[in-house]
Formats: structure tokens, sequence, C-alpha cells
């Protein structure tokens, strides 16, 4: 059974829909990416799984549960957490008070996660306390991933985390997603460079004009002429 199942939504913001029946599903541990071009509704895929965007119709369940119509503060007790795209930290506070708010809900900072983030992004032990808004974008992106992985969840949404990042950092910021991903955490990833985000993942979806094109194992979307030639570049 998948951990995370989406099936028929539709959402959107107010009375704007951008998703017309649209599913997928993510299982425990797996690595899961969403692409397709500008405007097909992948944020907004991501953000209503999480509380952020409006369903209006269809169904989002966890297990057995449905967390369709929870708030984000109710979503991450079923084991979720998100990490936006942009203004993804607090600038004016340090890295180490960054991570202290990842586990806001929490009594008390639980060490060994504290230690496995610093173990997964070295630099920000190093830079415990710089302000995270001197910090390069790379290095802000390790930071909201570190704040999000301080509750331990079981699925990880990521929308765009190589946006903005120099190319020689791409690589690296996807490094650090598939060991979070190798250690036992599912990821679900909204992602404009889609070749890189095919590779790596274990299945992909394409939305396109906010609809369920393709999905399939990431290898063979690649090695698919129609997907290549629609959405790769050729």
């Amino acid at each position: 059974m998948s951990f995370l199942e989406v099936a028929g939504l539709d959402a959107g913001y107010g009375d704007l829909q951008v998703l017309f029946d649209v599913d997928l599903t993510v299982a425990d541990g797996e690595y899961v990416a969403v692409v397709g071009p500008n405007g097909a509704g992948k944020s907004t895929a991501m953000k209503a799984v999480f509380g952020l965007a409006d369903r209006q119709g269809g169904r989002i369940t966890v297990g057995d549960e449905r967390i369709d119509d929870l708030p984000p503060e109710a979503v991450i007790d079923h084991g979720l957490n998100y990490v936006p795209q942009s203004e993804n930290v607090f600038p004016s506070l340090t890295v180490r008070e960054n991570l202290r708010m990842g586990a806001y809900s929490l009594d008390e900072i639980p060490q060994d996660r504290l230690r496995a983030v610093y173990d997964r992004f070295p630099v920000l032990e190093e830079r415990l306390d710089q302000r995270a808004g001197t910090l390069s974008g790379g290095q802000q992106q390790m930071l909201a991933m570190g704040a999000a992985l301080m509750l331990d969840p079981d699925l990880l949404l990521l929308d765009e985390p190589s946006a903005g990042l120099a190319p020689d950092l791409v690589t690296e910021m996807f490094d650090r997603i598939d060991e979070v991903n190798e250690a036992g955490t599912a990821v679900l990833m909204v992602e404009q460079n889609a070749r890189a985000a095919l590779r790596r993942c274990d299945r992909g979806y394409v939305l396109a004009q906010g609809e369920n094109r393709y999905e399939g194992p990431g290898d063979e979307l690649l090695d698919d002429e129609a997907v290549r030639r629609q959405f790769l570049g050729g």
C-alpha cells in the first residue's frame, strides 16, 4: 500500500482551478519526481498535499487517513514536511536557531536528529552562529532541508530544490537529496531540471496543463521518445 495517495485531485486557489483529476502515489521510502513545463501545476500539486492550496475535488490520503482538508500543522503530524522553493529559512536567525525552529513542535531538541543533520550537511555545523540570510543559496537550501528533517518526517516534500543554484551546486544538492532518501526518508520532489530529477528518482510523473501526461520509472521516462520530444528538448 502507498504511504501517500493522491487520487482524482482537482485543486487551485479560490475560484482558480489549476489541477484537473491528478493522480500520484509515493510508497514508503520511495523517491518520486514531478516534472513538466512551467505552469503545469507541479508546485500546486505539492502545496495541495501539504494543505497550502485549495482542494476542489478528489482525495489525499496517508495510509488509511484522509489529510486533504487539513492545515499544514496537522499534515505534519501525519509524517510529512515541506520545503518551499523560496523564503524557506528565517534570514535574521542563525543556522542554529533555524534548526531549532524546525523542531518547534517538540518539547526538547532531539540531539540524535541534530547530529544526523550535521552529518548530512556538514557546512551547517561549521556555520551554526552565522545568520541564515548571509549563507549562499545552496547553503540556505541545505539549511531548509535540515530544518525540515528535524521532525524526522516519513515523507519530505521538496519544491524546486535546485532553483537559482549555480550549475556546479546542482549536482551537490541532488547528491544530498539522494542521501536523505537512502537513509530511509521518502521524497516527493517537484523539479524544473527534469533530466537530473528523472535520472535519480525511482518513479516520475510528467504534468502538463494541470493534468497527468506520463508516469513511470525515471529511466523509462528518460528513454521515452515522446517524453523527450515534448518535455526534455529532444
